[in-house]
């Protein structure tokens, strides 16, 4: 006999967990989250927080997407990476970064409605942590995940309760392992992982300073440090990452992995940071010290049943591109809409399983890209001259070298250039965060050519209404004139149809689908004198359907299917294309069976 029931049971507070509690909560499904701790982030991890991910947080609610801003330092003092010998010492080079660049600026206000920012784990994590519980999920702290075991109906999941030492037994419909890097909830299920753990050895060192006088000129998140001597997690360099503008700091530096992670002490600390902002008399207030490990591995699979694994747990990788708290919340984003359809017996089974034929591949390609992106730093090691040895001396004549007046210095100033301007792919990598495009029984292609890319794919997004790729945003007026995104549109945790005056039959289809399968559909007709007007045509030029087709979009933004005109029989092709996506024939077998 089970101590605890509930439909959904969470482990792990962090990004994945708390998002995805919060969203199952907004759909009305009982949920329990649980954290062996007795606090949340205490450490600002994470920070970059991209567009796509400040979408989920505004379908969320505008005052969780508001809470956000309120938080968060704003794109623009995100500002550009700095390359330097020291902070207060001489710029080698810098790069406009984070959509700061005008011409890639321009991209991100035509890409979504939401802006790029760097909002602290410490202040994400609350937030989310916060909604879930004010609508209803059962939050359970000091309660360490100890093991589980499913059967056809559910899963019973063991817990030690910390403050009384005793054990709990919980039972759910499903299970969530949103427990991190070093997931036992992954390793209990047995799921396949690919790569390697503990590639490289950091540490983290978080620090109170005024250096406001050597960066507040030029704005950056990441001032990287060019030093002889200087190493960080095996890739030759320091870093010192800005927490808040410009009194509170992390400096991430690297260590032997194949030694003892060292002590950081007070002393350990300032000496680190007074030889990276280049002030010997600097006197810093340390907050906190700790060391981590650089890894390189994926799950391949992130299911097994009805136990699902996501964020860290199933993608661990280094912080390069900032992509680990924004592919986390996003998991959620996709897999908790699916769990209330199949909790509320709108979806079979199947449906579930689109999860991770979805997010698995995501997951391979931001490990690679981010680990990747660490071996990219490679050519500015090269064009300084800082490969190849340990002699301080010879690799600080070679970074002398560049500023003398000599056809070999004027190579090694241009080969700095390029170098530092190619780390785009890390600092300004749009394509990566927006560009995913799902491939499974819940987008329906029926045969549609996936459109190619026509510029790198990593750095620019291009928006289009092909089953599984995100619905473009378009901004669309309601009769007030105030305007709408197509993202707001949409979402909500209920599918949605996209149409044109000529389609109005689409919304009468959609009211007999959606009575016939018991779900909720919204249709917007979008049009002259009606609710929604497209006054500046973007939405005609984005909707890749004629004006009496319909675009489906599923409650996660991303398109379930589109029809390029009207068809014969709206209701009997929505009903169709829907029972396909949401497992239908699963639930008529059961049903028959019973």
């Amino acid at each position: 006999m089970a101590d605890i029931r509930t439909d959904v049971l969470v482990i792990g507070t962090g990004p994945a967990g708390s998002a995805t509690a919060a969203l199952l909560s907004t759909y009305g499904v009982e949920n329990m989250v649980v954290n062996r701790y007795r606090w949340l982030a205490n450490t600002p991890r994470a920070h970059i927080t991209n567009q796509r991910t400040m979408e989920v947080l505004r379908d969320l609610g505008r005052e969780v997407e508001a809470e956000a801003y309120l938080h968060c330092t704003e794109q623009e003092l995100m500002g550009e990476n700095i390359f330097c010998e020291s902070l207060a010492g001489e710029e080698i080079g810098r790069m406009k970064s984070w959509g700061n660049h005008p011409l890639s600026r321009a991209e991100h206000q035509l890409s979504s409605p939401c802006m790029m920012n760097d909002l602290p784990q410490t202040y994400m994590e609350p937030i989310l942590f916060k909604t879930a519980c004010s609508r209803g999920t059962q939050p359970r702290m000091s309660t360490e995940y100890l093991r589980h075991e499913q059967d056809a109906d559910g899963v019973t999941t063991t817990c030690l309760d910390r403050l009384t030492g005793k054990e709990i037994t919980i039972r759910s419909k499903y299970l969530v392992g949103a427990d991190g890097g070093n997931s036992r909830v992954a390793e209990h299920a047995g799921l396949p992982f690919e790569g390697q753990m503990g590639v490289g050895g950091s540490m983290n060192i978080l620090f109170r300073a005024d250096l406001s006088r050597y960066v507040a000129h030029r704005p950056s998140v990441l001032y990287w440090v060019m030093q002889p001597g200087a190493d960080v997690g095996g890739i030759g360099m320091g870093l010192v990452r800005m927490v808040r503008p410009w009194n509170e700091w992390l400096i991430v530096w690297g260590y032997d992995i194949n030694q003892p992670a060292p002590v950081v002490d007070d002393a350990f600390a300032t000496e680190v940071a007074r030889q990276l902002v280049g002030d010997p008399e600097l006197e810093i207030e340390l907050i906190s010290a700790n060391t981590w490990t650089v890894n390189n591995m994926y799950a391949t699979h992130m299911q097994k049943g009805r136990v699902f694994i996501m964020g860290d747990a199933a993608h661990r990788h280094p912080p390069s591109n900032g992509l680990g708290s924004n592919t986390s919340i996003q998991d959620g984003f996709n897999l908790a809409w699916k769990l209330a359809a199949v909790v509320k017996g709108q979806a079979g089974p199947g449906l579930l399983e689109t999860f991770s034929v979805e997010r698995a591949p995501i997951a391979k390609q931001i490990v690679t890209r981010a680990n990747q992106s660490i071996g990219e730093f490679g050519p500015i090691f090269e064009a300084l001259g800082m490969t190849g040895g340990t002699d301080v001396e010879k690799i600080q004549a070679s970074m002398d070298a560049r500023c003398d007046a000599t056809p070999q210095a004027e190579r090694q100033r241009e080969a700095i250039r390029q170098a530092i301007a190619f780390k785009k792919y890390e600092f300004d990598a749009h394509g990566v965060e927006m560009n995913q495009r799902y491939k499974s029984s819940a987008a329906v292609t029926e045969g549609q050519m996936e459109p190619a890319f026509e510029l790198d794919s990593e750095l620019h997004y291009q928006p289009t209404t092909w089953p599984g790729a995100r619905i473009p945003h378009c901004w669309i007026y309601d009769h007030a004139g105030k305007k709408h995104s197509t993202l707001d549109l949409t979402g909500k945790g209920r599918f949605t149809i996209l149409t044109g005056i000529s389609g109005e039959g689409w919304a009468v289809a959609a009211a007999k689908a959606g009575k016939a399968l018991g779900i909720d559909i919204a249709t917007v007709v979008i049009g002259p004198r009606r609710a929604f007007v497209d006054h500046e045509g973007e939405w005609a030029r984005a909707r890749e359907v004629g004006d009496s087709g319909c675009v489906l979009v599923r409650p996660d933004h991303h398109v379930a299917w589109r029809a390029e005109e009207m068809v014969a029989d709206p209701a009997g092709e929505l009903t169709r294309v829907l029972s396909t996506i949401l497992d239908r024939n699963s639930i008529a077998m059961r049903q028959a069976a019973e």
